[in-house]
């Protein structure tokens, strides 16, 4: 406790300084004018210009009535030798303004300045004004704003030994009934200056958080935007390339070394690679966006699903496709992740389970949207196994819609998808 107090005292009296300033607003800087010239400054701070003008009026108020108090006491008592020494007049006018001054830049050594001069200036007061107050009004002004600008940029111990100091000097100097008036002044100077330092402090945090919070909502958007592409980029790459891979494979043992055969079989792989293009750039039409909200061509729903079905045929697999309900009309957000679903799930049967038959369902409700998609054994050895991400991109889609979505291998062998896609009302339909 002891060390804090010789700490603050110390920081107070000779080692602290105070913060710097907050910016000002612009209303409070002004632009110089282009025909000032170069100047080391570009633009006037109002309020040291106004501190630098009052600083010079009160020192030369202050200095000439106390240069006519001084000749004037010496023209009637010129023996009595009560006249003021001129360096001492000269001090005093000093005093009540160079701490004015100083007091925005460097309001600690404003107030040391003050603390230091305001003896000699308060003894050239008494002496030449015995009747009156032992300061006069620039001398309350002045040291009124440095405690102001102390307790809004000190900090807080700082403050409180600063505000100690004065008043038990006011308490020690003029120990009558109107000390403690000025007690009281002087306790609302240091006060008004703290409340406005911590207002600021908290609006700073304020601001400061709502920054943080910007730029992680912008962080999380940027990162759900990554994940959407990544997720419609696997879909398109991995159904259109394994099927470009079963036909690359199979066509040539197909045509046995018929030309139509093989320039039949290369036309269908040149249209799936011409397919798969469109759709790349569909996804990537997104990135390439002025405003980055829409997409440049409209994303496939259920009427490309006999497109995406008769693709997978031509690769070996046998497809069912059973609809159950109104189809249409469904938004097409879940349009979108029935296409999608279902397109994954028809890759992971080319390159899991070859030559295998695959049932496709799809039930529409009141509610919501049922897809089932089950693949049986493969006939042929399945390729390599992938890393997961189709899966949790399914899912990931059905998440998105407040649905669920359930994957897992048969009993007797092959694959079951399962998805549960609510249908929103209007006006409801997630992005």
């Amino acid at each position: 406790m002891i060390s804090a107090v010789l700490n603050a005292l110390w920081d107070t009296l000779a080692r602290g300084d105070a913060d710097p300033p907050t910016p000002r607003s612009p209303r409070l800087r002004w632009p110089m004018p282009r025909w000032a010239g170069p100047l080391p400054f570009r633009t006037i701070d109002v309020v040291r210009v106004g501190d630098l003008v009052l600083a010079g009026l009160f020192f030369g108020s202050t200095l000439s009535e106390f240069l006519s108090a001084n000749e004037l006491l010496w023209a009637t008592r010129p023996l009595v030798g009560l006249e003021v020494p001129p360096l001492l007049v000269y001090v005093a006018a000093l005093a009540f303004s160079v701490p004015l001054a100083l007091r925005d830049r460097w309001p600690l050594a404003a107030w040391r300045t003050a603390a230091l001069s305001y003896p000699f200036a308060i003894y050239v007061t008494t002496r030449l004004n015995p009747d009156d107050l032992p300061y006069s009004t620039p001398a309350a002004i002045t040291y009124l704003l440095v405690l102001y600008a102390v307790g809004l940029r000190a900090k807080p111990a700082v403050s409180l030994v600063v505000w100690f100091l004065t008043v038990l000097t006011l308490w020690v100097g003029n120990p009558d009934t109107g000390v403690v008036i000025e007690m009281i002044v002087v306790t609302v100077a240091v006060l008004f200056g703290y409340n406005v330092r911590v207002r600021r402090s908290a609006t700073a945090k304020l601001v400061e958080g709502e920054r943080r919070t910007e730029l992680a909502e912008g962080a999380q958007a940027v990162l759900a935007e990554r994940t959407r592409i990544a997720r419609e980029l696997h879909d398109v790459v991995a159904h259109h390339m394994s099927v470009v891979a079963i036909q690359a494979e199979a066509v040539p043992l197909e045509a046995r070394g018929d030309p139509e055969l093989l320039e039949k079989g290369l036309a269908q792989i040149r249209g799936l690679s011409l397919e798969a293009m469109a759709e790349l750039r569909q996804v990537l039409g997104v990135l390439r966006d002025e405003e980055g909200r829409t997409d440049t061509a409209p994303q496939p729903g259920l009427d490309r699903l006999e497109d995406l079905v008769a693709t997978t045929r031509a690769a070996g697999i046998a497809v069912t496709v059973k609809r159950s309900g109104p189809l249409e009309g469904l938004p097409s957000a879940v349009e979108l992740a029935v296409y999608r679903i279902t397109q994954e799930s028809l890759s992971n049967a080319m390159r899991h389970a070859p030559g295998s038959a695959v049932a496709v369902e799809i039930t529409r409700t009141a509610q919501e949207v049922r897809l089932r998609v089950v693949n049986g054994p493969g006939g042929a050895s399945p390729g390599p196994t992938g890393a997961g991400h189709g899966l949790l991109g399914m899912r990931e889609r059905a998440t998105l819609l407040g649905g669920t979505l359930e994957a897992g291998p048969l009993a007797g062998g092959g694959f079951e998808v399962r998805a549960v896609l609510p249908v929103p009302d209007e006006g409801e339909v997630r992005s």
